[in-house]
């Protein structure tokens, strides 16, 4: 019996352990094979990285190299420098550099970008090249030089020693930060030398983007904590002792208090806010709550949101777009001063779709940007700034608006709402020199949001 039971399970098992061998070797096929890929992606990723760096560092140079009056060949490069930076922080965030500190010398050539981009869009035969921007573009030219060296004797090594990113990335996830590394030592010493790189004239329209929101941009005195307790209830109308508050980077110039109801009623219990340290003003808030089914629309949900902002001292706004996610829609609004849509001025607040609640509120643009402005004549009417439009463009509404233009600068516009070609955009024609500053395609949701009721 035993002897026939063998005769049975042998073959069984003989054939079980084969196709265990099979499968494994297969699994350890398809590993390969994404290792290959992945290793042959790092290696086009830093070679490109390496190539690109080189031929900015050439572009700078064929830039500064023209007569100081060519604009044309100075946009024309200043285009080109764009596009290379562009391409090298693209390879960048293709590498395994999550893990290794590289932020410097990506922010360098973020700012890179910024700068060319930023002064290649404006009318370089109106406003050419200053002394600053040339001597801006001279040290971009011996710092991009640097790197781009130390980028291609790295390239060198990884060629002549077969050096793999595969054991880069494996280094990177070790808990054993000291191993030795020929990449990794390479980039960690790339990105110290531009921390040591002395300070860089960037010119203003990039500096401001760059620019962190501190509490010395407001206005208003310093509160307390016991102050902002007092708002939050004014706002969540619960009792003062069921909301607690805390202090957030204290003693910096980025300091700030949040707020979060402790007790009250089950519809009270979460609801979080996060308030200026200077001036005490809202700048966050939520309620976390169980949303149920959809019941009502985007004209009822507009106007509990209209209410909202009334009642919560943010009068004047105007709603721009609308987007709707999880039974929960979201409201984009931007100020209104004399007529003109301020778009600095910005703000967001999400209803809940089940009984129109506000279960949001994103105001940090509106508080660090709202300002009483003196806003400019349109030197252009409005006639004349609708020549610069498709002649196909149905045209629907037609307003002022403020907006911040590519140089980062506000500049007072006509924003012409219409359709073409099937879809609704908002066009913005500069009021004084009729050229087009921003194109935006809007939802169908977006026109209904914003339309006049």
């Amino acid at each position: 019996m035993y002897r026939r039971l063998s005769s049975i399970l042998f073959p069984v098992m003989s054939l079980l352990f084969l196709g265990a061998i099979y499968w494994g070797y297969q699994e350890h096929q398809e590993k390969n094979s994404i290792l290959i890929k992945a290793e042959n992606q790092y290696q086009r990723a830093f070679h490109d990285l390496t190539y690109h760096v080189e031929q900015l560092h050439q572009q700078l140079g064929n830039t500064l190299a023209v007569n100081s009056t060519s604009e044309s060949y100075h946009r024309k490069g200043l285009v080109n420098v764009w596009r290379l930076t562009s391409e090298a922080q693209n390879e960048i965030n293709q590498l395994p550099l999550t893990l290794l500190p590289f932020n410097e010398a990506e922010d360098f050539l973020s700012r890179i970008a910024n700068f060319a981009y930023k002064t290649a869009v404006r009318d370089l035969s109106k406003q050419p090249l200053s002394p600053a921007e040339f001597e801006t573009m001279k040290t971009l030219y011996a710092k991009s030089e640097e790197i781009s060296k130390d980028l291609s004797s790295m390239q060198q090594k990884v060629l002549s020693k077969n050096l793999r990113w595969m054991d880069v990335e494996i280094a990177l996830a070790s808990e054993h930060t000291n191993m030795d590394n020929t990449i990794i030592d390479g980039f960690k010493t790339v990105d110290k030398k531009v921390t040591e790189y002395p300070e860089i004239n960037w010119g203003p329209s990039v500096s401001t983007m760059y620019e962190k929101r501190t509490i010395n941009m407001l206005s208003g005195n310093l509160v307390t904590a016991e102050d902002v307790r007092k708002e939050a209830a004014k706002f969540t109308k619960a009792p003062p002792e069921s909301i607690k508050v805390v202090e957030n980077g204290k003693g910096t110039e980025y300091a700030s208090f949040s707020a979060t109801v402790t007790g009250g009623s089950n519809n009270q219990k979460k609801l979080q806010m996060d308030f200026t340290q200077k001036g005490g003003k809202l700048i966050w808030f939520m309620n976390p709550r169980p949303i149920g089914a959809k019941t009502i629309d985007i004209d009822k949900a507009r106007s509990a949101a209209d209410s909202f902002l009334a009642s919560h001292d943010f009068p004047g706004m105007k709603a721009i777009s609308y987007d709707m996610f999880n039974d929960t829609g979201t409201f984009t609004y931007v100020g209104v001063q004399s007529g003109v849509l301020i778009y600095p001025d910005q703000l967001t607040v999400k209803v809940a779709l089940d009984n129109g609640e506000v279960v949001g509120l994103q105001a940090n643009d509106f508080v660090y940007e709202h300002h009483e402005r003196k806003l400019p004549s349109p030197i252009l009417s409005k006639d004349e700034a609708r020549k610069a439009l498709n002649p196909a463009m149905n045209v629907r509404e037609e307003q002022l608006a403020l907006i911040d233009s590519d140089l980062g600068e506000e500049v007072l516009c006509y924003e012409f709402t219409g359709q073409i070609n099937g879809s609704i955009y908002k066009i913005y024609i500069n009021s004084e020199n009729g050229l087009e500053e921003s194109i935006e395609e809007m939802s169908p949701y977006d026109s209904e949001a914003s339309a006049d009721k």
